[in-house]
């Protein structure tokens, strides 16, 4: 089943240089770009995008990270998008994640994880509008 979904690389992979190596992944794979985007997040986007994180002790964590540089979001298409690319980017923190995975290879630890992407439709929907408002 053919479906769309988001991630977006995070400051600390545009930091390091990794935006083509991971975004190539993503190709290889067979998904079809729609949109890619480099921007930096401001604040209030940020409280948006993790809006679902609001009443959450780590809610500021996120936010900060996410402002701290420019990140790359991409829209891809293809068969089960969301739940191949969550296989692909593997556990959240990165010292748990398997090798191979985008995570496991490239992530240093619980926020600076590389990669954030969409866990279902609906935070799909959400967080798109937000990040390509």
């Amino acid at each position: 089943m053919s479906e769309n979904t988001l991630f977006i690389l995070k400051p600390d992979a545009v930091a390091r240089n990794l935006v083509g190596e991971i975004i190539s992944r993503f190709e290889k794979k067979g998904f079809k770009i729609l949109k890619l985007k480099m921007f930096t997040f401001t604040l209030e986007q940020a409280k948006k995008f993790y809006d679902i994180h609001k009443d959450k002790p780590f809610f500021g964590e996120l936010t900060s990270f996410i402002t701290s540089g420019p990140v790359v979001a991409a829209i891809i298409e293809g068969n089960n998008a969301i739940a191949t690319t969550r296989i692909m980017i593997g556990a959240t923190k990165s010292f748990e994640a398997d090798s191979g995975s985008i995570r496991g290879d490239f992530g240093l630890g619980l926020s600076e994880n590389i990669i954030h992407a969409s866990d279902s439709q609906e935070s799909f929907d959400h967080e798109s509008r937000v990040a390509f408002e």
